[in-house]
């Protein structure tokens, strides 16, 4: 990845009960990603994510019992071409509306790359 590549970065709490659902999601969603710009996009679900005393990716998105951490991130050649991209996939028709996991308790930002290696 180089250096003035950009990355939008999610955690979130799927139901584990929705794997198959989000992996159909995560599929559509990835193929839009690639036709608005995107040159990398990523879903991992979550495999060894300790609870925390202080902080936590589970305490992070109110981790229910029956829900999985999930970590994912989008790559872009750049952030102009990530706001590009980003207005692209959102304005596509084809764009997935029924989320299978609670939306509000997404989160999400955008990172410039700072090491790649």
């Amino acid at each position: 990845m180089k250096s003035d590549s950009y990355v939008d970065g999610f955690l979130l709490a799927v139901p584990t009960a929705n794997k198959e659902a989000y992996r159909r999601l995560a599929t559509e969603a990835a193929q839009l990603f690639k036709e608005h710009g995107a040159t990398e996009f990523v879903e991992c679900w979550g495999d060894d994510v300790p609870e925390g005393k202080l902080t936590s990716m589970p305490m992070a998105v109110q981790r229910k019992d029956d829900e999985t951490v999930v970590f994912s991130w989008v790559a872009w050649p750049s952030r102009a071409a990530r706001n590009a991209g980003m207005k692209a996939f959102m304005d596509d028709p084809r764009c997935p509306k029924d989320m299978p996991f609670d939306g509000k308790r997404l989160i999400y930002g955008g990172f410039r790359v700072l090491v790649s290696a």
